[in-house]
């Protein structure tokens, strides 16, 4: 009888990853962990870079028999002193950064540096975070986006009042942060291209994904119809983390864009998907590449600027 060929891409089809180091931001449970286990179970060693540290030492011990093994290492993206003491404390070469960590529809706040709180920990933490490491880096970087970059309604860059300081919407805030990641990966690659640089920058998105993320929400009826939805539409994390494995370890053009191939890209196996015309705005992309360093402090490194790393 002749054998079923396999058709969709899961764990099992990773590459050998021993030897190589891979950070994975927001590491201490859903979609962050599973990405983090699996790396660490293809033999990669994986450091989670969390804001709690006893959880992710909790996370860590889940799998501590992986062949590559982990380590946690304290990152609060919400507080660019945290960013710069994670960077500042790395040394040697560093495979894969996998920008994961987010928070989403949290009421108003602000980070540590006065950023509203889903723009500056989903893009700005991990905008500053990268270029912060990219010396390092010798492989790739993939930032995980969402469906919601193209929510109904028009989403965009506030480039004129990025904080939302004067009318905030927890959905309209956490959209523009997941635009802002797909822009990032798009200017970035632009960057590595034109210096010669062989690191390529991708992004992906998990689809619907059951996760603790949908927890966090303001709105008490969103949060109860998360939880249903939760059950009866979303998919495991640990499927949910499959596109970004995906975009880390295959053979893929730069700025390349992974996510679910099932109705709407809210669940299935990994697949290269599009993204809204936003998102694929190069002027858009440079200016948000200029008013992120403006806002951080955090500018690129040599290497993307034409002078010798």
């Amino acid at each position: 009888m002749a054998k079923t060929q396999k058709t969709q891409w899961d764990e099992n089809d990773l590459p050998d990853l021993a030897g190589r180091t891979a950070v994975v931001t927001g590491a201490n449970s859903g979609l962050g962990l599973d990405t983090a286990a699996a790396l660490a179970r293809a033999g990669a060693h994986v450091v989670l870079a969390v804001r709690d540290v006893a959880r992710g030492e909790q996370a860590a011990a889940t799998i501590a028999g992986a062949r590559g093994g982990a380590e946690v290492r304290r990152l609060d993206l919400a507080d660019l002193a945290s960013v710069r003491a994670f960077a500042a404390g790395w040394s040697g070469d560093l495979d894969l950064l996998i920008n994961n960590a987010g928070v989403m529809y949290v009421p108003e706040g602000r980070t540590a540096d006065g950023f509203e709180r889903q723009f500056g920990t989903n893009h700005l933490g991990h905008f500053a975070l990268t270029n912060l490491l990219l010396p390092h880096v010798t492989d790739r970087v993939v930032t995980v986006a969402s469906i919601a970059h193209r929510s109904p309604g028009r989403v965009r860059i506030r480039f004129e009042d990025p904080n939302m300081t004067g009318t905030y919407h927890p959905m309209a805030a956490y959209s523009q942060s997941k635009l802002a990641n797909l822009l990032f990966t798009l200017e970035l690659q632009r960057r590595l291209t034109e210096a010669g640089s062989r690191v390529r920058a991708l992004a992906a998105h998990p689809g619907y994904s059951a996760t603790n993320l949908q927890s966090h929400d303001v709105n008490a009826l969103r949060r109860l119809g998360m939880r249903v939805t939760n059950r009866l539409v979303a998919q495991a994390s640990r499927v949910g983390a499959l596109p970004t494995l995906y975009a880390a370890t295959q053979d893929l053009p730069g700025a390349s864009y992974v996510g679910p191939d099932g109705f709407a890209e809210l669940r299935g196996r990994p697949t290269l998907v599009g993204r809204s015309a936003a998102a694929s705005d190069p002027e858009a992309a440079r200016r948000l590449w200029t008013l992120s360093e403006e806002m951080t402090g955090v500018t690129a490194p040599d290497l993307l600027v034409g002078r010798p790393a």
